[in-house]
C-alpha cells in the first residue's frame, strides 16, 4: 500500500473469525505442546471461553500488564531486550495502565509498550481481534490436550472472508478469500466498508451469531459516494484451518496471458502440511499440471512453512510411471518442473518469508510484489488470566546463516499496490502473468 502501507500484520484483519462455539461452560484453561509448525510454534498456553458476547474478563488491568510484563521478561529471546532497560519501561507504564479509562485504552497502551521492543512475534491479542481466534484454530488444533478441552467437537467461527485494513479514510477490502461468501457477493478487493447492518464495521462482532442469516454490507468503490451499494452477504458457520484450506484449492485457476496459460495459486495459511498437499495435488491431479508456467501467491495471512516445502520446485527429482498389463500408462510427478514466480508483499511474514528468501537465493524464478513484513523470529503464544493471548518471540531465527527479522526479502520486481478503490484490480498478480508470458515466449523463439 502505498498509503500508509501496513508493516505488521496487527493492521490487517480477518474478517473470517466470530461466534466461537466451544463445548462445556465457564473458562477452560489447559495446557497444549504443538508439534513442529514451520518456525516452530512450540508451546502454547491457550485458554477459549464460551466468550460472553462483548470482551474479556474484567480481570484488572494492571495485573494483566503485570503478568504480560513478566511473562516478556522471562521469556523474551534477547535477554538485553533490543537494548531498552526493561524494568524502567514498566515504570513509565504502570501509571498509565492505572489510569485508564478503558479496557481497549489499557490494552493499547500494553501494546505500545511491547512495540518498544521493535520485534515481531511479540503482541497481545483480545478476543475483540479476528487474530485471536486464528491463533487458537490454526495452532491450536495440534496441541495435545485439545481433546480434554473440546472433546470431539470442532472448535467453528462464523465467517464472510474478508481481509481488512484501516487507513485515515476508512476500512478497505485487502483480500477475498476464495469461495468465500463476501465473493459470492462480489464484494472485491479496494471495496470501502462503511456499515454492516446499519452499524460500524467490527471484524469480529458484526458477524457474531449471524451465521445463515443475511447481513447488509454498505460498501463504496469508487471515492464517489454515489458509487455506494449494499451486498447481501450470508455469514457461515466454519472450522477455520479447513476455511484456509478450502480457499486455497478454490483459489487455483488458470490465466490466458498473451496465448500462454498460466497456472495460479494462493496460499492464505502455510501452518502445516495440509496446505502443502493441496498444493502438490494441484500439480499432479489438478488444473495446475495443464499450465505452461506458474504463479504461487504467498501475499498476507499466516506463515508457519517448513523449508522442506521449497523441494516442490526441485527439477532433480525422477518421474514415475506406472503401466498396467493392458499397456495404461500412469505419470506421477509431484514437482513443478516449469517457469515460475512468486507473489509477496508487506503481509508475507514469518515461514513463508523464509521460502521466499531461499527461492530467491537459488533463482528458482521472479518474485514480484513488494518487500515482505521481515518478521522472522520463533514465537509462542501465551495464557494471560484475562482470556487475551500474549505472543512472545522466543527465539531468533537464521535462515542460512541469514537474519530476516526486520530485514525482510525484496522483490526482484517491486510493484506498488493502491488498495483504495481497486475495484479488484490486482496489478502484482497482472505483472506476474506478463513476466511468464515473455519468459515463455523468449525460450520458444530461442529453441
Amino acid at each position: 500500500m502505498s498509503r500508509r502501507r501496513c508493516k505488521c500484520p496487527q493492521a490487517v484483519h480477518f474478517a473470517v473469525f466470530s461466534n466461537l462455539r466451544v463445548p462445556g461452560a465457564g473458562l477452560q484453561r489447559k495446557l497444549f505442546r504443538c508439534g513442529r509448525v514451520g518456525l516452530g510454534i512450540c508451546l502454547i498456553l491457550l485458554t477459549l471461553q464460551a466468550y460472553a458476547e462483548t470482551e474479556t474478563q474484567q480481570v484488572p488491568l494492571v495485573q494483566v500488564f503485570e503478568e504480560a510484563w513478566k511473562q516478556i521478561d522471562s521469556e523474551f529471546y534477547d535477554p538485553q531486550f533490543h537494548g531498552l532497560n526493561w524494568s524502567k519501561i514498566r515504570e513509565i507504564y504502570r501509571p498509565q495502565i492505572e489510569k485508564a479509562q478503558t479496557r481497549a485504552e489499557g490494552y493499547h497502551l500494553i501494546n505500545e509498550m511491547i512495540s518498544r521492543l521493535k520485534a515481531s512475534h511479540t503482541h497481545l491479542y483480545t478476543p475483540d481481534q479476528p487474530a485471536y481466534y486464528q491463533l487458537a484454530a490454526i495452532f491450536g488444533k495440534r496441541a495435545t490436550g485439545y481433546k480434554q478441552a473440546f472433546g470431539d467437537k470442532e472448535v467453528r467461527y462464523t465467517e464472510v472472508g474478508l481481509v481488512t485494513f484501516t487507513t485515515p479514510e476508512g476500512i478497505f477490502v485487502k483480500g477475498v478469500l476464495e469461495g468465500s461468501p463476501a465473493q459470492a457477493a462480489g464484494i472485491q478487493v479496494g471495496d470501502q466498508i462503511l456499515e454492516v447492518d446499519g452499524k460500524p464495521f467490527e471484524p469480529v462482532e458484526s458477524f457474531r451469531n449471524k451465521a445463515g442469516q443475511p447481513v447488509q454490507i454498505l460498501i463504496q468503490t469508487t471515492p464517489e459516494p454515489s458509487s455506494r451499494q449494499e451486498k447481501k452477504v450470508i455469514p457461515r458457520e466454519v472450522d477455520p484451518y479447513q476455511m484456509f484450506l478450502e480457499a486455497e484449492k478454490k483459489s487455483v485457476q488458470i490465466f490466458e496471458e498473451d496465448g500462454v496459460k498460466i497456472g495460479y495459486i494462493r496460499i492464505w495459511s502455510y501452518a502445516g502440511d495440509p496446505y502443502q498437499e493441496a498444493f502438490v495435488q494441484a500439480i499432479v491431479k489438478g488444473d495446475l499440471n495443464e499450465a505452461s508456467a506458474l504463479v504461487v501467491d504467498l501475499r498476507d495471512g499466516w506463515g508457519g512453512a517448513s523449508p522442506e516445502y521449497l523441494n516442490i520446485f526441485n527439477r532433480k527429482v525422477p518421474v514415475m510411471v506406472t503401466a498396467s498389463r493392458s499397456g495404461d500408462k500412469r505419470k506421477y510427478d509431484p514437482q513443478w518442473r516449469k517457469p515460475v514466480a512468486l507473489l509477496v508483499n508487506e503481509g508475507t511474514r514469518s515461514g513463508k518469508e523464509m521460502l521466499a528468501y531461499a527461492f530467491q537465493k537459488y533463482q528458482l524464478g521472479k518474485i514480484i510484489g513488494m518487500p515482505t513484513a521481515g518478521a522472522v523470529l520463533a514465537g509462542r503464544p501465551f495464557y494471560l488470566s484475562d482470556g487475551s493471548l500474549l505472543m512472545v518471540a522466543v527465539r531468533d531465527v537464521w535462515v542460512d546463516g541469514e537474519r530476516l527479522e526486520g530485514k525482510g526479502v525484496r522483490p526482484d520486481i517491486q510493484v506498488d499496490f493502491p488498495l483504495e478503490y481497486a475495484q479488484g484490480h490486482d496489478p502484482q498478480r497482472a505483472r506476474a502473468l506478463k513476466v511468464l508470458a515473455e519468459e515463455i515466449k523468449a525460450t520458444k523463439q530461442e529453441s
